[in-house]
């Protein structure tokens, strides 16, 4: 996801919300999507058949110290109640998940090395788990940092370095009392060495050093601390941390390591890889380009969800040619410090309509990845995603239809539809977006976590979507507010920004809060004009659609995950191709939903691109753009005459 990009706004909710999102509430959130066991109530995912992520992994640690048989204030113990926050966690995680659980102050009354692993990392075996938990009995002290230390072993190392998450899951009703080795600086030495590793934490009736102590954990550990108060909120909390880890961005792409110097850099053809940066790391990879060709280059930064990350931590993107002459930079920030979700940031080489600039020439180009981090910031290094593609000129002869700048009918005053939301389940990033067409869905989403969707749109067409934020019932003494967001993609992964029609936050204190965006017409000549929201959206194909809920979300919703509704449209007729005068596919000016409920643009999509955007394939050979000028002078008129651009410069 892209930063936040936009100052605090409080999103009045429109009239649709009061429909749809009444209609969700009303109707109550769907038990669970096909294929979203992991998000429905106990055991759905046994009767989804859900499978778990790849190379994603989850250690229970259970404090089973002496403190665990007081009473937790309802005649219960607190180790009872741990038991059925456990029970509930395993009957929500996804078939075959690989879970473990090590527990601590189980065997002996006294003695710091009291740690034992009960159930090994291994597919999941719910009766299993529950039935180790239920032997469990509190005696012993609480050695907190050995058993970090001895979970992290617990968890498998990923498969043929795949990126995935590797999660601890730490329940705790009070502070380590053995003092070596100290439970922050193991949870910061994890933290900084361990491939995808997280370290959330649960704190259990606790307060004052206890808790203190736990938070410093979670935030050394690259993961969230969760207040739980009583029986049903430990509960509530372990719900969401373990469906966290279980819903890890999937990601996709040939691995390469980029250089720390330009004079070192991998040479990449046109395709989707993947890489890792650390604090304050720049990765520098080199592409060869034509002289007429538009090249693409995004990269998205996936820290661990809810991580620890300040207001202008940033991803850098830039391309240049030779040693000092910068093509395009773009930079996008977090703007926000509740917690860590995916950054995009992207540029591109357009080459100008003469061809006179430096950066207009043949050659080998570098690209840099650039991570900035303010100190005290997630010192973890987060896994990239990155995709280069490259765009053919037009065959020769053809006149490209002119430029869309505006947004017309797809304004924040759009016509949206309404009706009864359908059940839609949101992927975990790019690669598995769930598709959507025109009409109104709903989905469930956890504090820290992002949804994924796509949307086809051809030539001619624009996105236009709400999304909305559900009135939940809130817990009392909540925290005063959260955040929901979205983002809107191109094919090539450019965020498009919302200009002055749209915001892309909205406030969230429990209450319906909305948030309207959409895109331009997409139109081929787009590439040269100058505003961030309009320049990307030069290609026809799928466009992504991000939605976040913040971090402290999670002190106030009462329920583990909270209900979200998307209103989508796709309007505009569809034309046959990028050049002036193409025929309209079809009659419809809105898209209507085919009989599976798709978008009818759907069919003339090509998957991560069209005309010509070959980001995961190789690139083709260029030709001559030939271009009448009277169809352009338009164009010449609004073009950028500076060499380096800012956002979505693609």
């Amino acid at each position: 996801m892209r930063g936040l990009n936009h100052r605090w706004t409080a999103t009045a909710v429109g009239t649709w919300a009061g429909g749809a999102l009444l209609a969700l509430i009303a109707g109550g959130l769907p038990a669970a999507a096909a294929g979203s066991g992991a998000h429905g109530a106990p055991g759905a995912a046994a009767a989804a058949g859900t499978a778990a992520p790849d190379n994603s992994s989850l250690v229970m640690v259970l404090d089973s110290s002496g403190s665990m048989a007081d009473d937790d204030g309802t005649g219960r113990t607190r180790m009872e109640a741990a038991r059925s926050a456990v029970g509930t966690v395993v009957d929500g995680l996804p078939d075959h998940s690989p879970t473990g659980l090590r527990v601590y102050g189980a065997d002996r009354a006294q003695g710091c090395t009291d740690t034992r692993l009960l159930r090994p990392v291994q597919p999941l075996d719910r009766a299993a788990v529950k039935q180790a938990v239920a032997g469990v009995r509190p005696k012993g002290d609480t050695p907190i940092g050995l058993s970090l230390q001895k979970a992290a072993e617990d968890l498998p190392g990923p498969a043929d370095r795949a990126m995935g998450t590797r999660t601890i899951l730490l329940i705790s009703d009070g502070e380590d009392n053995c003092g070596t080795p100290q439970p922050c600086e193991v949870a910061e030495q994890l933290g900084k060495d361990g491939a995808g590793l997280r370290i959330d934490t649960v704190g259990f009736q606790v307060a004052g050093e206890a808790r203190e102590q736990l938070e410093c954990i979670a935030e050394a550990g690259n993961g969230r601390y969760y207040d739980a108060p009583d029986a049903k909120s430990l509960a509530r909390q372990l719900q969401r941390a373990s469906q966290l880890s279980a819903d890890g961005y999937r990601f996709r792409g040939k691995r390469v390591e980029g250089a720390t110097t330009g004079d070192r850099a991998p040479l990449l053809a046109p395709g989707q890889y993947l890489d890792a940066i650390g604090p304050g790391e720049k990765r520098y990879y080199a592409v060869d380009l034509d002289a007429v060709s538009t090249a693409n280059f995004s990269a998205t930064a996936v820290p661990q969800p809810g991580a620890a990350v300040d207001t202008f931590d940033a991803l850098r993107t830039s391309i240049a040619y030779g040693t000092d002459s910068s093509c395009a930079t773009n930079i996008d920030h977090f703007y926000q410090k509740e917690g860590a979700a995916p950054l995009t940031s992207a540029v591109a080489r357009i080459p100008a309509l003469e061809g006179a600039r430096v950066c207009d020439r043949a050659g080998r180009y570098r690209l840099v990845v650039e991570r900035q981090s303010k100190r005290g910031s997630d010192a973890a290094r987060w896994p990239l995603e990155l995709v280069h593609g490259v765009e053919t000129p037009l065959k020769k002869g053809v006149t490209p239809a002119a430029s869309e700048p505006e947004y017309g009918v797809g304004g924040k005053s759009a016509a949206l539809p309404s009706g009864d939301p359908r059940d839609v389940r949101g992927g975990t990033g790019f690669n598995d977006a769930k598709e959507l067409g025109r009409g109104v869905w709903r989905d469930r989403i956890l504090p820290s976590q992002t949804l994924w969707y796509k949307v086809p749109a051809g030539w001619g067409q624009q996105v236009r979507y709400d999304v909305g934020f559900a009135n939940e019932p809130t817990v009392e003494q909540a925290s005063s507010y959260s955040y929901g967001a979205t983002q809107l993609f191109t094919p090539a992964r450019f965020p498009v920004g919302g200009g002055s029609e749209f915001t892309s936050t909205a406030v969230y204190n429990g209450r319906p809060a909305a948030i309207r965006m959409g895109s331009v017409p997409v139109a081929w000549t787009n590439r040269y004009e100058y505003r961030s929201t309009v320049q990307p959206v030069h290609t026809r194909g799928e466009f992504y659609i991000s939605v976040t809920l913040g971090a402290r979300a999670a002190e106030i919703a009462e329920n583990p995950q909270i209900g979200v509704v998307l209103r989508v449209s796709v309007l505009g007729d569809e034309r046959a191709g990028p050049e002036h005068g193409a025929a309209v596919l079809g009659k419809k000016t809105d898209n209507g939903p085919d009989k599976r409920g798709n978008s009818t643009a759907a069919a003339d999509s090509d998957g991560t691109g069209g005309a010509g955007w070959t980001g995961i394939a190789a690139a083709a050979g260029a030709g001559a753009v030939v271009v009448v000028i009277a169809g352009l002078v338009f164009v010449r008129s609004r073009r950028r005459v500076a060499t380096q651009t800012t956002r979505g410069s693609a």
